[in-house]
């Protein structure tokens, strides 16, 4: 007892060192992290490069570099700094949290300086003046203005200025997309009738697409600029003075020419004035849940939605394929067994990307609803198939035998011996993948639908409430998976006793 006592103790007292540690060397990097970028002779931004271009993303000649018009500013950057830029790989939508977290030191990746993220970071001077651009298929004409696209299906970069301007005007059905290219994707599918994007991202993509026309002139100007932590003044007030010096010398006008960016908005720049800004109201979610609450519940019910129908395909179609596999010809099991493996074998994600994007090249066209049932059905029949299977193989082969004796045909003993005794069997871990479902409904943001998991974060970015929110949508996870898990367990229980 003593020795545990004295284990404790120390434990305690590491712990506390520890933290104060952490505490202590957090506030000297917070201190010094421009003489700490000139020690490591690195500056390293934070930027998506799966946001794609014209910002950061892979040489198409060479894949393992990556080119842009901010790699090109960050190199000149770092370059008036006297160190070497290396890029950070991050989420672009959680960007702002990984800056403060202390994963890099700025953040350069089209980041709009707004109120809201203003009152979360500090902002160097702008490098670019952008603005919106509405995109539509070459033979419609009639959508130019924001007032035009009432009633229509519109997508828009998720946790970007146009996001905020759409949903704020109202009426537009506003579909949410993970990356620059998937709203084209899903324009020319017929899924959406127009895109509102940042004007860069329209001049890459849609202007030297015949199949796409940059509809109306651009709007709503804003400004790009660098992110940097509160806590790092020395730091804003470098990048401040490398970005006038570059603006005076002519090399960002020179960058931007080269990826066809210049025009007649940028001329601003070098006349640009902050203005003051309010500071940040500290939202709690949990004092104010009503707000918050009933956005989740919303998401709640897709998820719910999703859940049930995915759930009811994979038992259905799992049953198919185990049935296949164990029972039919040669080149049917072969087969099976193939969509067992291939689907296990490979992510949820990219079979999503195929069903969704995929498919409408082959003129297969589903809306984000049946695809993101289609994709988990299909993805947790494989699993369904084998829980099946073990069951059936879990059933004595004298049961079989016993009633083709009593004149049963094989698919009457299938039907109505082998299959009940090994669905009996199968109940819990069937059960069990259901719940899983529940957590794994989430990565169907990606293809444009809003459930639970996607409310969550639209909340979060834009209060910044991430514990909050957080605790709310975890409870709400934990309410829809909990009563499942009692069912599941009693279920077992008593299965176990019938056999007993």
């Amino acid at each position: 007892m003593k020795h545990a006592l004295r284990w404790a103790r120390s434990g305690g007292a590491l712990t506390i060192a520890i933290l104060l540690l952490l505490g202590g060397s957090g506030h000297a990097f917070a201190a010094d992290t421009l003489d700490s970028i000139r020690a490591r002779g690195e500056l390293l931004w934070g930027a998506d490069a799966e946001g794609g271009a014209p910002y950061v993303y892979p040489d198409p000649e060479h894949p393992e570099k990556l080119i842009g018009f901010e790699v090109d500013l960050a190199n000149a950057l770092a370059n008036r700094l006297g160190v070497k830029a290396r890029v950070v790989q991050n989420q672009w939508d959680q960007l702002i949290p990984a800056l403060e977290r202390g994963n890099f030191d700025i953040i350069l990746n089209g980041l709009e300086i707004t109120p809201q993220n203003q009152q979360q970071i500090n902002f160097a001077r702008p490098y670019y003046v952008y603005a919106q651009q509405i995109v539509t298929l070459t033979g419609t004409t009639n959508l130019t203005t924001l007032a035009d696209l009432k009633g229509h299906p519109v997508g828009v970069l998720a946790a970007t200025a146009a996001q905020r301007l759409v949903q704020a005007f109202g009426g537009i059905d506003v579909r949410i997309y993970p990356g620059n290219v998937e709203n084209f994707q899903d324009m020319k599918a017929g899924r959406i009738d127009a895109a509102v994007l940042d004007l860069p991202i329209a001049l890459f993509y849609a202007k030297p697409d015949p199949a796409l026309r940059l509809s109306g002139e651009p709007f709503a100007p804003g400004y790009y600029g660098i992110g940097v932590r509160r806590t790092d003044p020395e730091l804003l007030a470098a990048l401040n003075q490398a970005i006038a010096d570059l603006l005076a010398d002519g090399t960002i006008e020179k960058i931007d020419r080269k990826y066809g960016l210049w025009d007649e908005r940028q001329a601003v720049l070098k006349d640009y004035h902050q203005e003051a800004v309010a500071q940040r109201k500290t939202i709690s979610t949990l004092r104010e849940w009503p707000k918050y609450l009933p956005l989740l519940l919303r998401g709640a019910v897709t998820t719910i939605e999703l859940s049930v129908l995915g759930m009811a395909l994979a038992m259905v179609t799992g049953l198919v394929i185990v049935l296949i596999r164990l029972y039919s010809v040669a080149p049917f099991r072969w087969f099976a067994q193939a969509y067992v493996e291939f689907i296990r074998g490979t992510p949820l994600l990219i079979q999503l990307f195929l069903i969704y994007y995929g498919l409408p090249e082959i003129g297969i066209r589903l809306n984000a609803f049946v695809a993101a049932v289609v994709g988990l059905g299909l993805n947790y029949a494989a699993s369904e198939a084998e829980n099946y299977r073990a069951g059936i193989q879990a059933v004595p082969r004298g049961q079989m035998e016993a009633a083709q004796a009593l004149g049963m045909s094989h698919g009457q003993a299938l039907r109505h011996v082998i299959l009940p005794q090994a669905l009996r069997m199968v109940i819990p871990p069937v059960t069990n993948d259901f719940i899983a479902m529940f957590k794994d409904s989430s990565i169907v943001s990606v293809i444009t639908m809003v459930e639970l998991t996607k409310v969550y974060g639209m909340l979060a970015m834009s209060t910044y409430d991430y514990i909050g929110l957080g605790l709310m949508t975890a409870g709400i996870y934990f309410a829809l998976s909990y009563p499942a898990s009692i069912f599941a367990g009693r279920l077992e229980r008593r299965l176990q006793r019938d056999r007993r």
